[in-house]
């Protein structure tokens, strides 16, 4: 059987000269042209799912792993920081103090503190973060989205995956776009080669405000409700004459979206998924007051209404340090007490105590993560640098098993002892429990079968 796991010298569509040696025993015992067609039949292995949806916090600028799964309260003053550990639920797993709530939720989740990029730069360890494929070339900064760095993210390869028949597309990206100073996004936040139509929806919003829209997709002020229906049966009389196109994919592409589209602008179900004015206050309050946490309440609105996946990105804060971002070469620890942490760990908690009353937590899949961590020791701006060396990943709901800690770093929480796990790794570990095996292939313009991911499910937090 053919192994695309191999990690010797690649050629230039990914396949190793292993592999082509392999591959060129066809009638000879190898790969035989039935055995390809059988392939080909069945490139989407199914598995019993274990989640039927995904939550994905992105916090731009990477969660230091010191201050919250792996604190290191021995070590020297410059290593440990301002802060010490604290009990959890969890015998065994001390967390960083300024995570009261969440150490509370320890029991539920399952903690991997040996993840490795290997990457220090923003843009490209979040494109393997996001992809699982690490960028060509590494640490590179302000990396754009362009070949050979157009491997499809996590989001768009679900929208690829799903059959998507209902009002809201399988995965949508909130509140904005990851980006460098310059508004640079990074690679790895759509489609790639997968092309345009798998792209997440990008809803930039500020959910916050009492009044909330979703940009673009509000009726123009001189288009009234009767002037819309006009347009609308205008559009299916064009539609029923040209019923001999309605197979070709691009078609049947488009009128789904104009059909969401529509949906959206009449506030249908799929619209009043935006209005979180629906909410009580208390809820609300619940979750806190800022645009990141009113985009975890947002996401849960979203995946009450069968959205598969929704990516939370952390946005910048214009009045506090580093920009308000995880990114904290500055005031690291005075960022983190003032405003960072108590903001996640106010609204990741929320998320989890509102999942689980809606009897929804067993079947989310929640993923805690950044682009990378943070160095081991203080700077002379009493920061924290890039480090992608080894850092922190917590996950929970769907198909986790909580309480249990992947995974060891040494003593300053500068590198891996055991249980390494790569980006790949816990895109497979998603997609497993979304019900994709292994074998599950995509494919590429020139119709090339391409797996979904080249990880390995960890098993051992399942």
């Amino acid at each position: 059987m053919l192994s695309l796991l191999d990690h010797g010298q690649t050629l230039c569509d990914g396949i190793t000269r292993r592999e082509w040696m392999r591959i060129g025993g066809i009638g000879l015992g190898g790969l035989t042209m039935p055995r390809l067609a059988a392939a080909r039949a069945a490139a989407t292995t199914s598995i019993a799912p274990t989640a039927k949806r995904v939550i994905l916090f992105g916090l731009t600028g990477g969660a230091p792993q010191h201050e919250t799964w792996d604190p290191k309260p021995n070590a020297p003053a410059n290593i440990r920081g301002e802060f010490g550990a604290i009990s959890s639920s969890l015998t065994g797993l001390p967390v960083g103090e300024l995570m009261p709530r969440t150490a509370r939720w320890a029991n539920r989740l399952a903690v991997l503190r040996a993840v490795v990029t290997g990457d220090n730069s923003h843009s490209s360890s979040g494109y393997q973060m996001l992809t699982g494929v690490p960028h060509q070339p590494l640490n590179r900064e302000s990396a754009l989205p362009k070949p050979p760095n157009n491997w499809p993210c996590v989001g768009a390869l679900v929208r690829s995956l799903k059959q998507e028949a209902g009002q809201l597309p399988a995965a949508i990206t909130l509140p904005e776009h990851i980006w460098n100073d310059g508004n640079f996004p990074w690679p790895g936040q759509d489609a790639g080669f997968l092309g345009r139509r798998h792209d997440p929806w990008l809803i930039h919003c500020q959910p916050q405000d009492n009044t909330f829209n979703v940009p673009g997709l509000t009726m123009e002020s001189d288009v009234a409700g009767l002037r819309l229906n006009r347009r609308r049966r205008l559009l299916e009389q064009f539609d029923s004459t040209r019923s001999h196109l309605d197979r070709a994919p691009a078609v049947s592409s488009y009128q789904l979206q104009a059909r969401q589209a529509l949906d959206l602008l009449t506030r249908g179900q799929a619209g009043t998924a935006f209005d979180l004015g629906e909410e009580s206050d208390a809820t609300r309050d619940r979750y806190g007051r800022s645009r990141f946490a009113q985009s975890v309440l947002l996401a849960r609105r979203l995946i009450e209404r069968n959205v598969s996946l929704v990516q939370l990105n952390w946005t910048r804060i214009k009045d506090k340090p580093n920009q308000g971002g995880w990114d904290t070469h500055s005031l690291h620890c005075k960022s983190l007490r003032s405003f960072l942490m108590p903001m996640m760990d106010q609204a990741f908690t929320a998320l989890l105590e509102d999942l689980e009353q809606r009897g929804l937590l067993d079947d989310t899949l929640i993923v805690w993560q950044g682009e990378f961590g943070h160095t081991p020791k203080i700077n002379k701006n009493a920061g924290r640098d890039h480090w992608g060396n080894c850092f922190s990943v917590a996950m929970a709901g769907g198909g986790i098993r909580g309480g249990v800690v992947h995974g060891s770093s040494d003593r300053h929480a500068a590198f891996p002892v055991e249980g390494v796990v790569r980006p790949r790794d816990i895109i497979s570990t998603m997609f497993h429990c979304l019900g994709y095996g292994s074998e599950t292939v995509v494919h590429d313009p020139l119709d090339r079968p391409i797996p979904i991911s080249r990880g390995r499910v960890i098993h051992e937090i399942l």
